[in-house]
């Protein structure tokens, strides 16, 4: 097979080597991997443990549990990035999460991500620079009679008022 003009092949992305997962990580995923790897199914819950390890998926903990579950990496990233709650991305210690939801919405829940952007110094999505802190927007929590509702970790907060989230963040340092 020719080209009409020269054929090119797509540029590999470069992974960063620093994405702070260490040896001693890789040993701890290779025990899960090995505890659940003839397990059908077991995908989810190998993913679920190597968060909790590494507390996020990076691409190259994705590519060490489809080498040790003899498995497609494209099947892990598949799985991995349907699911909201796997993360490719570092988090913050205390994930702050804000529903966006109707109901949410109209009592004014973007003012609370507004405060909460401007009073951390980062954007939705972003880390604070101490690694304190991680913001996200959701589009709904579940907790409609509750809103707006804001989440710290496991902790959800309810008729949370912009002027007062930050007292609810505080609570975390």
């Amino acid at each position: 097979m020719s080209c009409a003009s020269p054929c090119t092949t797509p540029k590999q992305v470069a992974i960063p080597a620093d994405d702070g997962i260490t040896p001693e990580m890789y040993r701890k995923i290779d025990v899960i991997v090995a505890a659940h790897k003839d397990k059908p199914g077991s995908l989810i819950p190998v993913l679920q443990k190597s968060q909790e390890v590494c507390g996020y998926l990076p691409h190259s903990v994705q590519r060490h549990i489809a080498k040790g579950m003899k498995i497609s990496p494209s099947v892990v990233f598949g799985v991995a990035t349907f699911y909201s709650f796997f993360t490719l991305v570092p988090r913050g210690k205390h994930v702050i999460r804000v529903c966006l939801g109707t109901a949410c919405y109209v009592k004014r829940s973007e003012e609370i991500i507004d405060k909460l952007k401007g009073e951390l110094g980062i954007k939705v999505g972003e880390i604070t620079q101490d690694g304190k802190y991680s913001l996200e927007a959701v589009r709904c929590l579940g907790a409609c009679g509750l809103a707006p509702v804001v989440v710290v970790g496991q902790d959800t907060y309810g008729d949370v008022a912009a002027t007062k989230v930050m007292e609810i963040v505080k609570k975390y340092e």
